[in-house]
Parts: C-alpha cells; sequence; structure tokens
C-alpha cells in the first residue's frame, strides 16, 4: 500500500476574517468549504483549495480566537509549500508579493526546482514551488474565479517539511510503516545542521513529498497562531482506509480509530518525535453537501451537527465571501 500524495495540511489563525483575506485575495485561492471543527464546533474550519478542493489541494485553519504566537522549534511541522505550474510563476509572485508587502526572501532553489519562502501575516512558513520540471503526483487547476491569473496560480499542495531532533524515529515510521522511499537530501539552512532529508509516497513530485530536517539545537515548538496542527496523507477509500488502521494498531501506536469527517474518513496518529499525521480518504468530497458553484459561500455542518446550526451560528462571528477578484 502508498499513498497517493498528500491530502491536505491544517493550521491555526487567531482570526478567519484576516486570514480569509490573505488565502483568498493575495494568494487566490478558493474557499471551498467554510464549516467548523467537529470535535470543538464553537471554532471556524476553512478550506482552501483549488477550483473544486481536490485531495492534494487543500490548506485548511482552524480559527483560535485569542491564540497566540507560536514559539517556533522542534517536535514541528514548520513548513508549507504551495505548488505553481512554472519558474516563470515564481517570478510572477516575486512582483506580487512586492506589491501587497508580503514578506518573502526571494526565489532561491531547492532540489533543482525554483522555490519562493515567504510568510502569511501570522507567520505561517510558506513556501511557492515550481512544477516546472516536476513529474509525480497531478496538479489541480487554480481557481479563475480570484485575483491571481490562471497561468500562476496556486495548483496544490508541495513538500511539506517537519523539523524534529533525532531521524532514525521519525525515518522508521516512514519507511517501515508509511511506505516512503528516502529520495534525496539538500542543506539545511541553519549552518552545523544535518541535511535535510526527503522522502516520497506514491508517484513522488512536489505533491508527494516530506521533507525531515533534524535541529539538534532547538527547544520543543510552543504552538500558536502561524503554527501547523497536522498533515494528511491521500487513501483512495475506506476500504484501504480499514486496511492501513489494521497496520498502525499493528504497530501497536495509539490511534483514534477511523473517524467520519463527511468529507472525507480519517484516521490520526502521532510519530515517535510527536507529529501528527492523519490518513484521509479522497472521497467522497466537498460537493455532497454544496455544489460546485456556490463551494464555501454558506456555512457547511456536517449531518450530526445540522440540529445544532442555530446555536453554532450563534456562536461564529459571521464570516462574508467576497466573490470579487480585488485583492483590497
Amino acid at each position: 500500500m502508498q499513498f497517493s500524495g498528500i491530502h491536505h495540511v491544517s493550521a491555526l489563525t487567531a482570526s478567519a476574517e484576516r486570514n480569509h483575506h490573505f488565502y483568498t485575495k493575495v494568494l487566490g485561492m478558493r474557499l471551498v468549504k467554510k464549516t467548523v471543527n467537529q470535535d470543538s464546533p464553537d471554532m471556524y474550519h476553512l478550506f482552501y483549495a483549488d477550483e473544486v478542493g481536490r485531495p492534494g489541494t487543500d490548506l485548511t485553519f482552524f480559527e483560535m480566537l485569542g491564540a497566540g504566537r507560536t514559539y517556533r522549534g522542534n517536535n514541528s511541522i514548520s513548513l508549507i509549500s504551495l505548488r505553481v505550474p512554472n519558474d516563470k510563476a515564481i517570478d510572477y509572485w516575486i512582483r506580487r508579493f512586492d506589491e501587497l508587502a508580503v514578506k518573502h526572501q526571494g526565489s532561491s532553489e531547492q532540489l533543482g526546482r525554483k522555490v519562493l519562502y515567504f510568510e502569511d501575516p501570522e507567520g505561517q512558513r510558506l513556501m511557492l514551488v515550481s512544477d516546472q520540471n516536476n513529474t509525480g503526483v497531478e496538479a489541480g487547476i487554480p481557481w479563475s474565479g480570484g485575483p491571481v491569473p490562471v497561468e500562476y496560480g496556486i495548483t496544490g499542495l508541495g513538500p511539506v517539511r517537519i523539523t524534529i531532533p533525532e531521524l532514525k524515529p521519525t525515518e522508521d515510521k516512514l519507511i517501515k510503516l508509511m511506505n516512503f522511499k528516502h529520495v534525496g537530501q539538500y542543506p539545511a539552512c541553519q549552518e552545523g545542521q544535518p541535511d535535510v532529508e526527503v522522502y516520497q509516497t506514491g508517484a513522488g513530485g512536489t505533491g508527494a513529498e516530506i521533507h525531515v530536517e533534524v535541529r539538534t539545537d532547538l527547544p520543543r515548538e510552543r504552538p500558536g497562531r502561524g503554527s501547523v496542527h497536522h498533515i494528511a496523507f491521500r487513501v483512495k477509500n475506506r476500504s484501504e482506509l480499514e486496511m492501513w488502521h489494521e497496520k498502525v494498531n499493528q504497530e501497536r501506536l495509539p490511534n483514534s480509530g477511523i473517524i467520519n469527517r463527511y468529507y472525507f474518513q480519517s484516521l490520526y496518529f502521532r510519530e515517535p518525535n510527536g507529529i501528527l499525521y492523519e490518513l484521509a480518504t479522497d472521497e467522497p468530497g466537498f460537493t455532497i453537501d454544496e455544489p460546485e458553484e456556490t463551494l464555501g459561500e454558506s456555512l457547511a455542518l456536517p449531518p450530526f451537527l445540522e440540529e445544532k446550526r442555530t446555536e453554532i451560528e450563534a456562536r461564529l462571528k459571521p464570516l462574508t465571501v467576497d466573490k470579487t477578484a480585488d485583492t483590497e
């Protein structure tokens, strides 16, 4: 068994309103689902993705009002990357970030790919990666209703970096349990630290990589706004997820059991360095309760929460989805 790639990444924000502005009006992603944290329905859970929310394109955020700053460190998911079609797109994004005063580091190269490191207003660590020479997991299709020209638009999730104090426990789980392959390395950003190790799953490429950074000089991260909660990997369907559940149990890893998230089925577990993984099915997707044309425009609730809609809506600050393509 192998995963089909990265399914989604979920992070934290202190403000759904400001978060929505940045990811739709600046990055040009589509809000494909405006819902709530199913385990704590007094907070928003926002899903940004390509035009229809294909698996592998979803970057999601839990709103935690009043969340403090993140104290960056070890045992963390420390970088999310987003795919763009080619090198020309990276050049476009440099100009756009300069115009909109988005903090970035200019273009550089990583594994033979053109990349652009930047941050959102809450300090979320992000990177754009060019698919100019990419082969592997297929990209999504950028949203045409946003402010970014489709030819430069974000096509999905790229490699995700985790930062840990010790390689072997994490590598063992990636390779022996999760069937990843080690495919290379590149120099660490911090002088004196080990190379960043690269692992891939499925068809590989930018949509199927985990980059593992070992840091011996950092304390454990204290998460807050701008931190990442978990990374999810793509499983085809429920029957395959059940096989993964059996395999995780055989490793005697504590796990959530299979949970019905309505838009997909999920299984959660932590690897030895504390990184939270989710396995999520491609089915049934976000159009199960909304038509493609109006995805994300209304508050969507799974059936088991629908009877509490009035109570839930009363506790949430209204979030209006503006469909115009400006950046103001």
